[in-house]
């Protein structure tokens, strides 16, 4: 329970209480200034509590979004003011600030306006305080008769809830998502409220619809394919749905955000699975290619994620590139066009479901892996051009996110910690080089060369020079993406030249699990929680030892055996990411971290 306190006698007619009580707070009403802080020190401290102008006129919508997004420590609209717990000392400071009782004299503020002037007072004593844009939602303190007549009709003039909606749906969207879900899927979000689901349990109902179809497509019959695309298309539109439920109806948590990019990765992985299950039943052994699926797609997100953490808050990033992107963003078919492009989780999984249902799980792999290195080889273009082009001082704080992201283990730290000063080529030449060779020997020799162990020993010493000093140059986030390109692509490598069945599914299982942990790196940061722990790290071997690892196996174990060791490995690092990311997410919504809700892009 939250609770409301009202400054001022209530204004006759006025709906604000039942409005206030609608949102979930119990209201008390202060009749002068001493009666608002005696109030509020009754509030149970672990409440959210607000302080709201009696005379306020405006939509419901709006007090809903300035006084419920759980986002946000403190945030105001026009007479009203609200604080969670951590921000309560802020509050009460701020309100006795306001009052003068902080300093034993008196006030000629008269109580109603208390709410806008304890809102000034906590940002001026630096607190963020947050002040949703309402757009064409009223918010305002009539000061007389007139201007609140006509301030009710201002609110008679605009329907909150049709705004309400409208804005329940992502703001940048990819074009397929626009135009061919969200027109109904936003109506699900809203049945969806009013029946009292949450996004996460319709995140997890995605998830099983997903599960599901990668089940039909694992049965390799026509019937199969079709319903198998089918029920992709409906887990995306679930997909879409949960994210707006959570908008409408301002549910976020650091829970929720976990587990809707988490299942969204399971849910397109697990359907590659299912192809490839469903080509095996008629014959066709496509593994290879949904591995190589998964291994561009994870790495066009760690480009993503480099990118952005890289530039998440370096100062005088501007660019003529970047100039460049913005003028064709001010052009509408190029925005489309551009958005399509990179081919976003909307426009992916429209091509997926429909080729599964028309043609082969073969022919829709190819297309896909023809689809994603156009998409690949556009945005990561771009971004290197925006690099090399913008003057831009990264921070520590960009240099840590990446060496987080990089994921070395203890063989390549052993090597950085050298700092070896004659080796200053720059950190992503070393991180490509070492990737090129173990890559290249796995795919250019046969099963078992011990080529293949001299050319992982050097990816771990260019692997601990690259990172040897903090990442800080233009082109360094690219450093992260070499290294999981060089892991899974070796991984791949080596169990297609095993050429035993079993071995690119054992494969696929391992670069499952080290992905899963790659992606939980990336929303921990995301959520200004750090990396995952490093004892985590080095249980798994950083990227460098499991690459080692999986070298040794292909060089001293026969191809049976080196399929029974993938899968030993895959389960054992599973095994450990799961139950620590669990353990520590679990933890983290049970102690009330701060509500996650990243738009992020369209991926």
């Amino acid at each position: 329970m939250s609770t409301a306190i009202l400054t001022g006698q209530p204004v006759p007619g006025s709906p604000l209480e039942g409005d206030l009580r609608s949102l979930g707070f119990d209201v008390r009403v202060a009749s002068d200034a001493a009666d608002t802080e005696t109030l509020l020190r009754a509030v149970p401290e672990g409440q959210r509590v607000a302080i709201v102008d009696a005379r306020f006129v405006g939509h419901v919508h709006a007090l809903r979004l300035g006084l419920t997004d759980p986002r946000f420590a403190a945030s105001a609209v026009p007479g009203a003011v609200t604080a969670q717990p951590e921000a309560r000392p802020d509050l009460t400071r701020a309100l006795r600030a306001t009052t003068g009782s902080g300093n034993g004299g008196g006030s000629a503020l008269t109580v109603e306006a208390i709410a806008d002037h304890v809102a000034e007072e906590i940002e001026a004593e630096g607190r963020a305080l947050h002040r949703p844009d309402l757009g064409t939602l009223v918010a305002t303190v009539p000061s007389d008769p007139q201007t609140r007549n006509e301030a009710r009709q201002a609110v008679a003039a605009v329907d909150d809830e049709a705004v309400r909606l409208r804005t329940a749906v992502k703001s940048r969207d990819g074009f397929f998502t626009t135009y061919c879900i969200s027109p109904y899927s936003r109506y699900i979000a809203r049945w969806c409220a009013r029946r009292g689901l949450t996004p996460n349990q319709v995140t997890t109902a995605s998830l099983l619809v997903a599960l599901i179809a990668a089940g039909c497509a694992a049965t390799g019959t026509r019937a199969g394919f079709v319903a198998a695309g089918l029920l992709l298309l409906f887990s995306f539109v679930l997909d879409c749905t949960d994210g707006q439920l959570a908008r409408y109806s301002l549910q976020y948590s650091t829970l929720g955000a976990w587990l809707d990019a988490t299942f969204d990765r399971a849910k397109e992985y697990a359907y590659y699975a299912g192809l490839a299950l469903g080509a095996a039943r008629g014959g066709d052994d496509v593994w290879a290619l949904a591995l190589g699926a998964m291994v561009l797609q994870t790495c066009r997100h760690v480009v993503d994620f480099s990118f952005n953490e890289a530039n998440h808050d370096a100062t005088a990033n501007t660019s003529p590139t970047a100039a460049l992107s913005d003028k064709l963003d001010s052009v509408g078919w190029t925005v489309w066009l551009r958005r399509m492009i990179v081919l976003p989780i909307g426009e992916r999984w429209a091509l997926i479901a429909v080729l599964t249902a028309v043609t082969t799980p073969r022919i829709t792999l190819v297309v896909l892996l023809i689809g994603c290195a156009l998409a690949a080889c556009y945005t990561t273009a771009g971004r290197v051009l925006r690099s090399l082009t913008r003057r831009a001082t990264r921070t520590d704080r960009a240099a840590q996110a990446l060496a987080d992201l990089a994921d070395t283990g203890p063989l390549a730290s052993a090597f950085a910690a050298l700092k070896l000063g004659g080796l200053s080529l720059p950190a992503p030449v070393l991180a490509f080089a070492g990737g090129a060779v173990v890559a290249c020997v796995a795919g250019f020799t046969s099963y078992g060369s011990p080529w293949v162990i001299v050319a992982a020993v050097i990816y771990v010493v260019t692997s601990g020079l690259a990172v040897a000093r903090p990442l800080k140059g233009a082109l360094d986030w690219l450093v992260p993406p070499f290294f999981r390109a060089a892991e899974y692509g070796t991984i791949l490598l080596l169990a297609a030249k095993a050429d035993v069945n079993g071995a690119l599914p054992a494969a696929f299982g391992l670069v499952s699990a080290v992905a899963y942990h790659h992606y939980d790196t990336v929303y921990r940061i995301r959520g200004d929680a750090g990396a995952p722990p490093h004892w985590l790290v080095r249980a798994i071997g950083g990227h460098e030892g499991r690459t080692l690892a999986v070298a040794l196996a292909a060089v001293l174990l026969t191809d049976t055996d080196f399929t029974v060791a993938l899968t030993v490995l895959a389960v054992a690092v599973a095994l450990v990411v799961l139950v620590e990311s669990i353990r520590y997410w679990v933890t983290a919504h049970k102690r009330g971290a701060p509500a996650v809700h990243d738009e992020g892009e369209p991926a």
